[in-house]
This record gives C-alpha cells, sequence and structure tokens, in this order.
C-alpha cells in the first residue's frame, strides 16, 4: 500500500481510498475513526452512494473547518470524515435526520458508561 499524508488514506488506482496504514497494518488514532472509515466503505460498497459524492462531502466539511479557521493538521480528519458522511446519509434519506440525532445520543451516552476496553452496546431497537 501506499504511504500515507498525515493519517488520510491514501487512493488506489481507481481512486477508492485505502486505510491509513503502518508498518503492521491499518492505523487509526481511535477505533472510532476505523468504523467511521468502514462505515463509509460498506455504505457505498452497497451502492448507496458514488465515491465522488463521498469526496465532495468530505472535501466541502474541509474547506467550511479552513473557513472556521481551524488548523489543517490532521488530527481532526475523521470528524470532517463522520460529518460528511452523516449528511450525505441524512441527504438522500438513508436514516432521517431526527433518527440520527438520537442514535448519536444513545451512542455517545453508551460510550460514556462502557468501561474502557469493553464493546459498546447500544440500547435495542
Amino acid at each position: 500500500m501506499s504511504p500515507t499524508r498525515r493519517g488520510r488514506p491514501s487512493l488506489d488506482p481507481s481512486g477508492f481510498p485505502r486505510p491509513p496504514h503502518g508498518g503492521d497494518g491499518p492505523v487509526f488514532r481511535e477505533p472510532w475513526e476505523a468504523h467511521a472509515f468502514g462505515m463509509a466503505i460498506a455504505l457505498h460498497e452497497r451502492g448507496l452512494f458514488a465515491w465522488p459524492e463521498f469526496a465532495g462531502r468530505l472535501a466541502a466539511e474541509i474547506a467550511a473547518a479552513r473557513d472556521r479557521g481551524e488548523t489543517d493538521d490532521g488530527t481532526r480528519y475523521y470528524f470532517h470524515w463522520l460529518a460528511a458522511l452523516e449528511a450525505l446519509v441524512a441527504d438522500k434519506r438513508l436514516v432521517d435526520r431526527d433518527e440520527l440525532a438520537v442514535r448519536v445520543a444513545e451512542w455517545d451516552r453508551a460510550a460514556r458508561s462502557t468501561p474502557h476496553g469493553q464493546p459498546i452496546e447500544l440500547p435495542p431497537r
């Protein structure tokens, strides 16, 4: 795999992202970054959006952050990635924005109440 810039995924020859990669395999700063990466890939592979759509959303999120004066040191890349994914999923009505907000809140509560190293479990639906 090709090297990455500041922990961001590189692109394969078809323009599809590769996960950040270190000597021992994919590298993410936090587990949620890997989950966000995987969710985007899985939704794309299911045909729910074209990769250029996602890339455009991600570029717009990064540009908006730059316009707000945020420093682009790479540490917030997956925050932008997740914001782009959430917006695309909501705009395509794959999930209602209100439902997404409820699930984000449930995830936050579950993550905060789960001991470190234990799997986070959401309430049953």
